[in-house]
């Protein structure tokens, strides 16, 4: 008999934002030294990603109240492409590949994922992984990959792990992003009930207010907030998307700039960013005097300790970069005191709270909230730490990784950065209504770390 299991009120929210112009799909791309045989790769697919039950399941009653259930006529066939490259097989022939899958939507006749072998690229492969945001989070899923990989080119024996299992040494290997949950399960219980109703309840998020409640302040701030500076960074999605990525940067000299400006790595990756973003708007001739560009930030809200669970479990927080400081070590200091000032506030678990409201919401209220949410910022940021070691994936040395988490309603800049094996890679995913090229956006983000670096340099720090 096949098996039936209700999405959660959450997963459900993110399985509603789907939009022809703003597809709910995680989409990554690792790339390997040496190229990975076919069958060697669906065989490493059958014994590490499909010991979880959910890649063999579809979502019924879309429009209803939606379900999980087995799919009786899986085939992993269904799910693996192999394909090649055309010459000469660059970064940005796999660019333009991983940007037309991205404008693709997934079967939802068949389970929510797939993934590319793509060969002849450079000298090895590249793996593009597509997975409906409705089955996990991107910290679970990025888990999940890198649980694939090994620690040696032979690999490791061993049996597949359940997800009631203790995560392996890869998994460890990963720490959780900035780390803004500091409340016991008991409490979060609590704050998400009490998000809910001061979202859902005017009356109740007066009545706090007048109490002076933090809780209150933290909701009127995520949701009553005005929207960030007006730019060419907004505008009308279409459904064609663009990806691209940087060369890689050293993370030790990120992490020397941290550490002697009294930041961290994170401050300065960021600083970068509103930087690369500054030199964007220049270049087409925008203001730039009191320009701020906010990023809503997914943050990890589950114990990274804790065995590998999929779907959702992570909260938001907006973080307003100073774009219009032209001086970058004044950017870094600024971009350094508003993080503090995020760090150990609620605002992550009460926006968990509000997309948990979401999953419960009539259609009607959902796209109120969801269009509430894109007005307030400009892109959707992540920043994942990786591994620190050198991986391998079926007995192919993992080079380089990156992975972009969708931008629900109309915000058309996704940004991520990810680190591993000493160095860390930008990624920038873009609509193209709005930003047609987003080359131009890690070429001035290369420009902007250097100009960064050599103004660290000129202060003799």
């Amino acid at each position: 008999m096949s098996k039936k299991e209700p999405l959660s009120n959450i997963d459900t929210a993110w399985l509603r934002m789907d939009h022809p112009t703003n597809l709910m799909m995680i989409t990554g791309v690792m790339m390997f030294a040496e190229p990975i045989p076919y069958e060697r790769f669906k065989t490493t697919l059958e014994e590490r990603f499909l010991r979880f039950d959910r890649f063999r399941q579809c979502v019924r009653d879309r429009s209803g109240t939606p379900y999980w259930e087995d799919d009786l006529y899986f085939d992993i066939e269904n799910h693996v492409h192999r394909v090649a490259l055309p010459a000469p097989g660059d970064q940005r022939a796999l660019q333009e590949y991983v940007s037309d899958l991205m404008g693709q939507s997934l079967d939802f006749s068949k389970p929510l994922w797939d993934m590319h072998l793509v060969e002849n690229y450079g000298e090895g492969c590249a793996v593009i992984t597509r997975i409906h945001h409705c089955i996990a989070d991107g910290m679970a899923l990025v888990r999940v990959l890198l649980e694939m990989t090994d620690e040696t080119r032979k690999g490791r024996r061993r049996s597949p792990r359940r997800e009631d299992e203790h995560p392996g040494p890869v998994t460890k290997l990963l720490k959780p992003a900035e780390n803004l949950f500091r409340t016991t399960l008991r409490a979060t219980e609590a704050v998400l009930q009490e998000g809910m109703n001061l979202v859902f309840s005017p009356s109740h998020l007066l009545a706090r207010a007048r109490q002076g409640l933090d809780l209150a302040s933290v909701v009127a701030k995520l949701l009553l907030q005005g929207s960030d500076s007006d730019t060419i960074l907004k505008g009308e999605l279409g459904v064609r998307k663009r990806a691209a990525w940087s060369q890689p940067v050293p993370l030790p000299v990120v992490k020397n700039i941290g550490k002697k400006m009294g930041g961290t790595i994170n401050d300065v990756l960021l600083t970068a960013v509103a930087g690369a973003l500054r030199r964007y708007l220049e270049a087409h001739d925008q203001p730039l005097d009191d320009v701020e560009i906010r990023a809503i930030v997914p943050v990890n809200l589950r114990p990274l300790d804790e065995p590998i669970t999929l779907g959702n479990k992570f909260g938001l927080v907006f973080l307003t970069l100073p774009v219009f400081l032209e001086d970058p070590l004044e950017r870094l200091r600024e971009v350094h005191r508003r993080m503090e000032a995020i760090k150990g506030s609620m605002e992550a678990v009460v926006a968990l709270g509000v997309l948990h409201g979401i999953g419960m919401a009539p259609k009607e209220i959902e796209k109120l909230v969801i269009k509430l949410f894109s007005k307030m910022g400009s892109a959707v940021m992540t920043n994942v730490p990786g591994p620190r070691k050198q991986l391998y994936f079926a007995g192919s040395p993992l080079t380089h990784i990156m992975f972009w988490v969708p931008r629900a309603g109309s915000v058309a800049l996704g940004v991520s950065i990810l680190s591993y094996n000493g160095e860390v890679l930008l990624g920038f995913a873009t609509d193209t209504h709005v930003v047609p090229d987003p080359n131009l956006l890690t070429d001035a983000f290369h420009e902007e770390f250097d100009a960064l670096t050599a103004r660290f340099d000129e202060v003799g720090t």
